[in-house]
């Protein structure tokens, strides 16, 4: 009885009942996969007749030695499971094969046949082709996707961030910009029937969300880059007192004045950084300067500038000493001596001979000398008890004579180095 199920090949008589192919135009014309595949004929049937494929499910794709004995109708249900369940669902496709085989099983079984096999070798190239280049920005420019990358958490304290309702493991706060702006889709859903103008409007609702996203990430960025956070908590003027910064000339107020448009464009940072660097510049220009001269005077070395810069100052001492000394001289002698143009005006006897040198050098009168310097101590004197006073200096006392003059009445002692 078993010998009547079997089924033979009319060709070359070989046993066929695992796979065959029946002739779909001649009837009882069952050919094995040889006689097939070599294009046998007999009888009236034909190589190019149709064909109809006869599994009996047990034959093996990969042939006896394939690993797992995996039979043609486990094969088909596993190609039918990746289309519907997608690739990396094995446990749903293991239940779809069938209760023989484990997620394990199947997902080793698709990758070494069917992706690392001859077929896959031969159906998947090793570059592909026309593949998208992404040309976004990556500085922050408006296609980049940095725009919507989170920032690192703010460091700040527990406490602190109870008083800003700050969230750091989601880098959010519990009020944001635009609070409602989720209201904008949080109904949204996409059916079937709709019709091309509510698509186009569902999309203008996303893209405004989106937009708004956006805007919140701004704002976020430009606290991190101002310093915002700490200025609000106060951090900023701690970090004022703990470590003071240099003293900002005048010149550097106004250029920092003619630089303010650019502010928009430059994070706080990077505009410290920016006159900081210049300061530096100019200090090493002026470094620079220094060193020139030395080697103009022929310097080589450092150990050698220091002595030059001693005996200079003394060459400069004994000039200035010899130079009142000569002074003296000249009106013993009843000469033309340097105050030749002060000592016959009103007020040259109330001079010392320091402030007689002083005003024959700034070709000052002696009796304006004596009202400018009166002002100056009289204003020093109600500063110093607490009264206020604006002081109202002759028309013919400019900015560099009003230094000169205040600095030799602080050298003198007549005013302390703080008023000046």
């Amino acid at each position: 009885m078993a010998e009547l199920g079997k089924k033979y090949c009319v060709y070359c008589l070989a046993e066929v009942s695992s796979l065959r192919f029946r002739c779909t135009e001649c009837a009882d014309i069952e050919l094995c996969p040889d006689c097939f595949s070599a294009g046998a004929e007999i009888g009236p049937h034909r190589r190019w007749h149709g064909y109809q494929l006869v599994d009996g499910g047990r034959f093996t794709l990969w042939g006896a030695e394939a690993e797992g004995g995996w039979s043609s109708r486990e094969e088909q249900l596993l190609l039918d499971a990746i289309e519907q369940f997608g690739f990396g669902n094995w446990e749903d496709m293991a239940a779809h094969v069938g209760a023989s085989r484990t997620p394990q099983e199947v997902m080793e079984h698709y990758v070494s046949m069917y992706i690392h096999g001859n077929l896959g070798k031969a159906c998947i190239p090793d570059t592909i082709p026309n593949r998208v280049t992404d040309h976004t920005c990556p500085s922050g420019g408006p296609l980049s996707p940095s725009l919507t990358t989170p920032l690192p958490p703010l460091d700040i304290s527990v406490a602190e961030q109870q008083q800003l309702g700050y969230m750091p493991l989601r880098d959010d706060y519990e009020i944001e910009y635009d609070q409602d702006a989720e209201t904008l889709i949080s109904g949204l859903s996409v059916n079937y029937d709709d019709d091309d103008v509510e698509i186009e409007l569902k999309r203008a609702h996303v893209d405004m969300y989106v937009r708004k996203l956006k805007e919140r990430q701004r704002r976020k960025n430009i606290a991190r880059d101002y310093n915002l956070v700490p200025a609000f908590l106060g951090k900023d003027k701690k970090d004022k007192e703990k470590a003071p910064k240099r003293k900002i000339t005048k010149e550097e107020k106004e250029l920092r004045l003619k630089l303010r448009p650019l502010y928009q464009f430059m994070s706080y940072k990077e505009f410290e950084d920016f006159f900081e660097n210049m300061h530096k510049e100019r200090i090493l220009r002026a470094k620079i300067r220094e060193l020139q001269r030395y080697r103009r005077n022929g310097i080589t070395k450092m150990e050698e500038s220091a002595e030059y810069e001693a005996a200079r100052h003394k060459r400069e001492k004994r000039k200035e000493n010899k130079n009142i000394a000569s002074s003296k001289r000249g009106k013993e002698d009843g000469k033309e001596g340097e105050f030749a143009a002060i000592e016959n005006l009103p007020g040259f006897e109330l001079l010392s001979d320091r402030e007689k040198v002083l005003c024959s050098s700034l070709n000052l009168s002696p009796a304006r000398y004596v009202t400018v310097k009166t002002i100056i101590i009289k204003d020093h004197l109600q500063k110093r008890q607490g009264i206020p006073s604006k002081s109202r200096l002759p028309s013919y006392l400019d900015k560099v004579l009003k230094k000169r003059i205040l600095n030799f009445l602080t050298e003198s002692g007549w005013i302390s180095r703080d008023a000046s």
